[in-house]
């Protein structure tokens, strides 16, 4: 339904931004929320949090006026925050409810809005050469990470939607991007690498991802396990480790940080059905298991996790990046004290449901498939689901 066929209420509604929104989130306002889209994509993705109460009406209930009735399953707020997908009918919404007396505002540009909130920290306990930035994406949980020493700068797993975001901070910084890496073909969002390899950026894709049928693999570098580069004085080694995909290659940082795509989070593992289905998932998980205990635990126990993305299950370090230290994640992850076939089985027993058009997505990726910025953007919307389980594996 086109905004413009929505009844227009007489009260007018003050809106409010979706980084103020989140602003207030993370500062511990409590916020409520009335999610009016329909009850399919709201139950797919919306918006959460420790200080968050949401409800959800479909806005086509509003159409005829706001009764006693449908006013009793609207929840008070101080003031509600109405939402839809792109603004329009929580507009219309907020006014129905405003004339019936209610205090509220509605979400600018609605869901899609969210979905370009990103922010940006520094990883305080990296100690390599030069400084890593940590970017959220609050409405999915992809991380992807800045690399910046002297006068150039790097970016890991890059997303397609904020390639011109990534240059643009490198400059800030006084520096300029030289490479782009992906850490295996993704599931979840469309990657920037090919974007920003467009824009004189040298693009990287490891080279265990090529058999996958990565179709510009002869136009971007590859990185074979072992393999290194340089940004500025830091170093960034591909090391190899399978079982979320058999191309998943994780990259160490200036010998201090791991970025682990998504093979290792900071409250779980990855699932290793996405690739290779679910009847070589198991084989998958094993391979994981290796990769973990003899790839990635074996390093100092002050090496950074830097995955690619997080849940709501995380918790975020003291400098608010999704991060955490080999020795704390062995220490307090149970998932990883584990032999080989009880993790199998812990892996494959909580799948959640695959990420929302991943087969598109990973088309996409792989260059077999072309879309838009526009279509791109729209693929992507919803939460990744790449993690083993949707709830943490630690021990807490």
């Amino acid at each position: 339904m086109d905004f413009d066929d929505f009844p227009t209420p007489d009260a007018s509604v003050d809106s409010i931004t979706p980084s103020e929104l989140k602003r207030r989130i993370d500062e511990g306002e409590a916020v409520t929320v009335l999610d009016a889209r329909a009850s399919s994509e709201f139950e797919e993705w919306h918006v959460e949090g420790p200080t968050v109460t949401v409800a959800n009406v479909p806005y086509f209930r509003f159409l005829d006026g706001a009764d006693d009735d449908l006013l009793a399953q609207v929840p008070e707020g101080d003031p509600l925050v109405v939402l839809c997908a792109k603004g329009g009918a929580s507009e219309f919404v907020a006014g129905t409810l405003k004339e019936a007396g209610r205090d509220v505002i509605h979400l600018e540009d609605g869901m899609n809005g969210w979905a370009r909130v990103y922010e940006r920290s520094e990883v305080t306990g990296y100690d390599g050469p030069g400084r890593v930035y940590q970017y959220r994406r609050p409405s999915s949980g992809c991380l992807s990470y800045l690399v910046v020493d002297g006068d150039e700068a790097a970016v890991i797993d890059p997303l397609r939607e904020f390639a011109d975001r990534y240059r643009e901070d490198a400059a800030d910084l006084g520096a300029t991007m030289t490479y782009a890496l992906d850490t295996h073909v993704h599931a979840d969002h469309v990657s920037g690498v090919r974007a920003l390899d467009d824009e004189g950026v040298r693009g990287v894709v490891p080279e265990a991802a090529v058999d996958r049928g990565v179709r510009y693999a002869d136009v971007v570098e590859r990185l074979g396990d072992g393999d290194t580069l340089s940004v500025g004085e830091a170093t960034i080694e591909a090391v190899h480790t399978p079982g979320h995909t058999t191309g998943m290659t994780s990259y160490l940082v200036g010998e201090s940080l791991l970025a682990t795509g998504d093979g290792l989070f900071t409250e779980s593992v990855a699932r290793p059905d996405l690739e290779e289905g679910d009847d070589g998932a198991p084989d998958a998980a094993r391979t994981l298991h290796e990769s973990l205990h003899e790839r990635i635990l074996t390093l100092p126990d002050d090496t950074v996790v830097a995955p690619a993305h997080f849940s709501d299950a995380a918790d975020a370090a003291a400098d608010g990046t999704y991060t955490a230290t080999v020795g704390d994640l062995t220490e307090r992850m149970d998932a990883l004290s584990l032999d080989r076939e009880a993790f199998v089985d812990l892996v494959l027993a909580d799948m959640p449901p695959r990420p929302a058009n991943y087969e598109e997505i990973i088309g996409t990726n792989l260059g077999t498939q072309h879309v838009d910025d526009a279509e791109a953007f729209e693929l992507e919307l919803g939460p990744n689901n790449c993690a083993a389980t949707q709830d943490s594996l630690t021990g807490d």
